[in-house]
């Protein structure tokens, strides 16, 4: 197990910049995600940590070693891809063992390390198959065998449940994530996937455009984004962000549209600013005061009910556990508790307040 310290990395291609020098420090141990839309940078930070990536300036650090120079199989780190990279024309066992063999490791603790990785995974039936006969979940399993016998000092994943159906993704990330909590092996893992992050993570790293929007535990980036952009990222459905202005005769209040909704923030605001007003699904209620929206579609999922309306052109997304008895073409009104709101500036994106 070892530390990975970025400092100040940065990637061109010619005179292109896609990642500008991020800083990050994972822990010991520790399970980071990094997440963001495609194209933010995150794969490419990835491959940069396992030398598949130059780095055109700063420094990786994997345990006390600067491995900007280091070959990628003389850094101690394993990786999963997206689609199982495994030899069609070899077993399981023979796949989770080939990069054992060319180190030449003896055969007997090769024997030794298979069988150990495959109990944990649940792979010890099907060590004589090949990938053909395995299911995509079974694949996956494979691909993270023939990681784990290599005992390194850190994992890296690269959005390795992308290829899986619905089902099959809550599944292998909840193994994913006791895997984790077996070996404790330092882990970097990448998604798109949003749930992924929030579900998996220790710490998450926001990404967007090759910038770090925003890091912290999963609680605390969806309870106080630091900006727009993570805001409306984390979270699904995503938060209700409305334009509106800010009015502080008398309590102090976001007008939006001819509705005053009351927050219980006071500095940091003035009369008649422009502010984004934000507000997540589920801290919306239904009631005689808020701003008036019309039902366009109502959703139940079983355990909660998503109901879309439309207010001045715009969608607002509220989530109600109790079944409301709500149809399309309905009109609501929607409040929400001044402390569950969030404000963001205008301009910036920055968060205002506490």
């Amino acid at each position: 197990m070892a530390e990975v310290s970025i400092r100040d990395v940065r990637k061109a291609y010619d005179d292109t910049d896609v990642i500008h020098g991020l800083n990050v420090s994972i822990q010991d141990g520790e399970f980071v995600v990094l997440v963001g839309p495609s194209g933010c940078g995150k794969s490419t930070l990835l491959r940069m940590i396992a030398g598949l990536e130059e780095i055109t300036a700063g420094t990786i650090a994997i345990g006390d070693r600067v491995v900007n120079n280091i070959p990628p199989s003389e850094r101690d780190i394993a990786m999963v891809f997206q689609n199982y990279a495994l030899y069609p024309h070899k077993t399981v066992s023979s796949n989770m063992a080939f990069s054992l063999r060319m180190r030449g490791m003896g055969k007997s603790e090769v024997a030794e390390r298979v069988k150990n990785a495959a109990e944990i995974l649940g792979l010890t039936p099907y060590l004589d198959r090949y990938p053909r006969a395995l299911s995509g979940g079974q694949r996956q399993r494979v691909a993270m065998g023939r990681a784990i016998v290599r005992d390194p000092a850190v994992f890296l994943f690269d959005e390795p449940l992308s290829n899986l159906d619905a089902k099959l993704r809550v599944q292998m990330r909840t193994e994913i994530r006791e895997l984790h909590q077996r070996l404790n092996t330092t882990t970097v893992y990448v998604t798109h996937d949003q749930i992924e992050a929030m579900t998996m993570a220790d710490k998450i790293v926001v990404m967007e455009d090759g910038y770090i929007r925003q890091t912290g535990a999963p609680l605390e980036l969806y309870d106080r984004p630091a900006n727009r952009f993570v805001a409306s990222f984390i979270g699904s459905p995503s938060m209700n962000l409305m334009e509106g202005t800010v009015r502080m005769d008398g309590d102090a209040s976001v007008q939006i549209g001819d509705t005053r909704m009351p927050i219980n923030i006071s500095h940091g605001i003035d009369e008649g600013q422009p502010i984004i007003y934000g507000v997540r699904p589920e801290d919306l209620t239904l009631g005689d005061t808020g701003f008036t929206a019309t039902v366009s579609v109502v959703e139940p999922t079983g355990s909660e009910m998503h109901v879309i309306s439309k207010r001045d052109g715009s969608e607002i997304v509220s989530v109600f556990r109790d079944r409301p008895p709500l149809k399309s073409g309905d009109t609501i009104h929607l409040a929400a508790d001044p402390t569950r709101v969030h404000l963001f500036d205008p301009k910036t994106g920055a968060r205002i307040g506490l």
